[in-house]
């Protein structure tokens, strides 16, 4: 699943391009997961004034008025460039614009473009309404994270995942953040004392920045917008590493689940 250095990745690829465009026609293919919302000539002469990022959403103001939230969902890409011509089995969605067509991509059809006259309206809050704070943005602030993971009992990784006390932290970065932080992914987020919520908001600050700049990670097909692959999971310090040396200590990873997904950590590095 494109997780938040995924998403911001693909935002930056196309975002610039983008800025300024008129859009001439709305493709719209097989239903994705929410219907559109509106009827795709309405809009038809629109311009796209920015392309922003809330979360794994991307959101596409729109001028004089109307957004576009577009998300990835498990399986799906952005492409933007010259008229690619006729859609294939699994692209589902053209903007049709002056400098060029933004294509999603979804095999799986889990993926989703909603319209929205703003960020005010009901299927706009019922989408962005209860994500967390942005934890590459300056109001993630150690005090308020560590009072976010005092209210929760759940597991510390399951808490991350949720999103509703940090938003985009996702099963590979949430693996990577808890190790850089020292922190087994199996504690309850209650009892992490205020200085290890600190080191771990710092970790996962440091390893979402940092797999951005490496372009996100591609484990299937992930690229973005340009077809361009991520590279982050090749430095990975414990994800999809079970049973090999820890890079820090070379004791053998474990790996285990938790609420379905796999979670992997050092024994030896994080303690407790």
């Amino acid at each position: 699943m494109p997780e938040l250095p995924e998403v911001e990745v693909t935002r930056r690829s196309f975002a610039d391009r983008i800025a300024g465009a008129t859009i001439r026609s709305l493709v719209v293919g097989k239903p994705l997961r929410w219907p559109l919302g509106c009827e795709p000539a309405d809009l038809a002469g629109r311009r796209v004034a920015a392309v922003r990022r809330r979360g794994k959403y991307l959101l596409l103001d729109l001028k004089p008025h109307g957004l576009l939230l577009l998300h990835l969902g498990m399986s799906g890409s952005l492409s933007f460039g010259p008229a690619p011509g006729p859609g294939g089995l699994h692209d589902h969605f053209d903007l049709v614009t002056d400098r060029g067509v933004l294509r999603l991509n979804d095999p799986r059809r889990f993926g989703a473009v909603v319209y929205a006259e703003d960020e005010s309206a009901p299927v706009a809050r019922k989408l962005l309404g209860a994500l967390g704070v942005e934890p590459l943005g300056e109001d993630f602030a150690d005090d308020a994270f560590h009072a976010g993971l005092r209210r929760r009992k759940a597991a510390v990784k399951q808490v991350l995942l949720a999103g509703d006390v940090v938003v985009g932290v996702g099963n590979i970065y949430a693996s990577e953040a808890l190790f850089a932080a020292g922190i087994r992914p199996t504690v309850p987020a209650s009892r992490i004392s205020r200085p290890r919520a600190a080191r771990l908001a710092a970790a996962v600050r440091e390893v979402l920045a940092r797999a951005v700049e490496k372009g996100g990670s591609t484990l299937r097909d992930f690229s973005n917008a340009n077809g361009e692959s991520g590279y982050f999971q090749l430095e990975a310090m414990v994800y999809d590493r079970a049973g090999q040396p820890c890079r820090a200590c070379g004791s053998p990873i474990k790996a285990i689940r938790q609420g379905q997904r796999a979670t992997y950590y050092c024994p030896h590095c994080q303690k407790a």
